[in-house]
């Protein structure tokens, strides 16, 4: 499902795959839509939300310049997941709950770091020293957040796909690091844009850094580390949570191959210079998921929803992109005073889902607070192909 709009305060017209957004978030697609170096138009996906300048679900082309609040804080947030060997009758809720326990002992969240730095193994080298100015300063720092899940929305669950296989996924991104390098060059963006005078107005949000400046090029070099630490994050997990399933159902359960091989990752806060419309452009993907045709993907619903396995359809409407989730429809505050606390945790235990909602701060995360999955997913049918199709049968969710 595709609608159109071109408001007359728009400069380029926005391609949204669903019927209606909240004001806040129609605010900023119209600033994107009026900013200079913007090509072609703005996508929306059916998971969208407002955020810091670009909403939460939205995918944008521009020329020449990059925006780092159109990546967001969290760089390379992203999924992952693997089907393990084991069915879902062999875990019970007694042993759910022993491994749910085991992996919060080898998985720290919320803001939590690992005591001691952690294996290096899966991240990459640096190029040269002197093109990371923030990864360098933060990297022993980061060497004991990586492999820890975080906070907000950055889950781990045990879930299976409809013929009972069992499933492992990890939500998570760069922690702390990607943080800084976001903040860092959107302060550098920020002042350089008030010394040129941009006709960008600084409320917007969305300072950028030109092609041809040594800024650009540095935050790009920095962000892509930042992508490519946060897969090593999950990476780590998910060997750490591995060696749980190796403990509990011995080496069958889930193979280093499997691990290595096997696991499906794919993120979803990056920019990246890519081929559309018979232009190099950089698209921006800020909660939004890559989805070139043929190309696998994970799409997860709320806790206590299903999540999805999908390959691409390369739908150019969309620029190849897909949703990265159900999107949330209640801000944190909010779900926290409006929903209530027995029938969300009513939701969870009526399907036999091992969860940790206790308490009315534990509702920001609940499922009322995020848009029916189905729907969003009915509403994509042109951007991907469902796979496998996944129930959660215990979560974890990072602490805020």
């Amino acid at each position: 499902m595709i609608k159109v709009i071109k408001q007359d305060d728009m400069l380029i017209p926005v391609k949204m795959w669903l019927d209606t957004v909240e004001s806040q978030a129609l605010d900023q697609i119209t600033h994107l839509s009026n900013l200079p170096f913007t090509y072609h138009h703005i996508a929306i996906m059916p998971d969208c939300h407002s955020g810091y300048g670009m909403p939460i679900g939205g995918v944008m082309a521009t020329e020449k310049v990059v925006i780092p609040n159109a990546v967001g804080v969290d760089i390379g947030c992203g999924m992952c997941a693997v089907k393990t060997n084991l069915k879902a009758e062999q875990l019970d809720q007694a042993t759910l709950k022993k491994i749910m326990g085991k992996i919060r002992e080898v998985v720290p969240t919320g803001f939590s770091h690992h005591k001691e730095k952690q294996d290096t193994k899966f991240l990459p080298e640096f190029i040269t020293k002197t093109d990371y100015y923030v990864v360098e300063k933060e990297y022993d720092s980061a060497l004991k957040q990586i492999g820890t899940l975080g906070g907000g929305n950055h889950f781990i669950e045990i879930q299976k796909d409809t013929d009972n296989n069992v499933w492992i996924m990890i939500h998570s991104g760069s922690r702390n690091l990607g943080f800084k390098v976001a903040k860092y060059y959107n302060d550098i963006a920020i002042k350089l844009n008030t010394k040129w005078f941009s006709r960008v107005p600084k409320e917007w949000e969305l300072a950028f850094l030109p092609a041809e400046s040594v800024e650009y090029a540095y935050y790009m070099t920095e962000m892509q580390y930042c992508v490519d630490f946060a897969l090593a994050n999950r990476k780590l997990m998910m060997y750490n949570i591995g060696d749980v399933f190796r403990d509990e159902f011995g080496v069958s359960a889930l193979s280093t191959n499997q691990l290595c091989n096997e696991t499906i990752n794919i993120a979803h806060n990056y920019a990246r210079m890519e081929n559309h419309f018979d232009k190099n452009v950089m698209i921006h993907r800020k909660g939004a998921t890559s989805a070139k045709e043929g190309e696998v993907g994970i799409i997860p619903g709320s806790q206590g929803t299903k999540s999805y396995i999908v390959k691409g359809l390369g739908n150019a409407e969309s620029f190849m992109s897909c949703s990265h989730g159900a999107g949330r429809k209640l801000g944190r505050n909010n779900a926290i005073k409006t929903l209530n606390l027995e029938e969300e945790i009513k939701k969870l235990d009526e399907q036999g889902i091992v969860h940790g909602i206790r308490n009315q701060k534990d509702l920001d995360e609940a499922s009322g607070a995020y848009k029916d999955i189905d729907e969003v997913m009915q509403n994509q049918a042109d951007l991907v192909e469902i796979l496998v199709e996944l129930n959660p049968m215990a979560v974890i969710k990072g602490e805020s």
